[in-house]
């Protein structure tokens, strides 16, 4: 089983997320994060899918993919060099200054950023590679966490390799 990051163009119009994702539920595919947004064409929204599983399942995955008519061109990223961040943020209790200063600390060593402060809580922005946000995570497990929300991952081919139409 491997993990791959699929890339892919569609229709920016209703209904096209749903079928993606009942084509993984119909077939029992997991899809480990999944992250979509608009393109710089209004008509094209990009998705990015992190999924998992042997080679010839990938391979159904994608053919499967490039059937449904919204799919407009599809790029299996790990297939070559590519980069893929991923965004968290982190609310945690920092109560006291303890608790603040080792927070910060943290937040330092790893680069993140302290985007909300309150008495009681800092909210935390970290940027990264999904073992970066890990690793983080894992520093954490002293610290009382209130809430955590993670993007997914975005990925993008390096040097001049696009998924343009």
């Amino acid at each position: 089983m491997k993990r791959t990051i699929i890339s892919l163009l569609l229709e920016n119009e209703s209904g096209a997320l749903s079928r993606v994702a009942g084509l993984f539920s119909a077939r029992g595919y997991n899809i480990e994060s999944l992250t979509v947004a608009p393109t710089d064409d209004d008509s094209l929204s990009r998705m990015t899918i992190v999924t998992d599983g042997s080679d010839s399942i990938i391979e159904q995955i994608t053919k499967q993919l490039n059937k449904l008519i919204e799919v407009v061109k599809l790029i299996d990223l790990t297939e070559g060099e590519h980069i893929a961040r991923e965004l968290m943020l982190v609310k945690v209790v920092a109560a006291n200054n303890d608790q603040r200063e080792e927070v910060k600390r943290l937040n330092d060593i790893f680069r993140g950023r302290i985007i909300d402060v309150t008495d009681s809580t800092y909210t935390l922005e970290m940027t990264g590679t999904s073992a970066k946000v890990e690793a983080f995570m894992d520093t954490l497990a002293k610290i009382e966490i209130v809430e955590v929300v993670r993007s997914g991952i975005s990925g993008i081919g390096r040097g001049k390799r696009a998924l343009k139409i």
